[in-house]
């Protein structure tokens, strides 16, 4: 089922419009992207604080899990990667890290200012097969516009 980014994106790059400060930005799209969709129980950012290691950034939702390594889980998997992670059944994924018990699948994003990954935008549903190409493409997008303008923090740059 193809879902409309239209005006969720709209929203977000109305928002975001001149700001630079990557954690504002995730504050704002990880918010407008939660309230946007009734398949999203869970969304935020894990942000890459060190080679290998992602920590929880903003978020929508319960409690996430505050440190993943990019060996472990298809947070990890899409950092380590740097490809998309469409899971349509979070138990069939080797290595998958419940941090809500209620999550039946998955979209995880990675999250690039310039060429460096940043992070990786992850969003969970309690609806099995809820993410398709249609997710992918436009979320993609959205990071792509949103992300452009992002100033590194100096200690990823160094």
């Amino acid at each position: 089922m193809e879902r409309d980014y239209s005006d969720v994106s709209k929203r977000v790059l109305a928002l975001s419009a001149g700001e630079t400060d990557t954690v504002a930005l995730m504050a704002t799209m990880a918010c407008e992207l939660f309230h946007s969709d009734d398949r999203f129980d869970w969304v935020g950012f894990y942000r890459v604080v060190e080679p290998g290691l992602l920590k929880i950034g903003p978020y929508q939702g319960g409690h996430g899990c505050l440190v993943i390594p990019f060996d472990k889980g298809v947070c990890g998997a899409a950092a380590r990667t740097g490809t998309t992670q469409i899971v349509p059944d979070v138990e069939a994924f080797p290595g998958h890290i419940a941090c809500s018990g209620s999550t039946r699948s998955e979209i995880v994003l990675p999250v690039f200012a310039g060429e460096a990954l940043i992070g990786v935008l992850d969003i969970d549903s309690d609806q099995a097969d809820a993410f398709d190409e249609a997710d992918r493409q436009a979320l993609e997008t959205l990071l792509q516009q949103v992300f452009s303008m992002a100033h590194l923090p100096e200690e990823i740059i160094a």
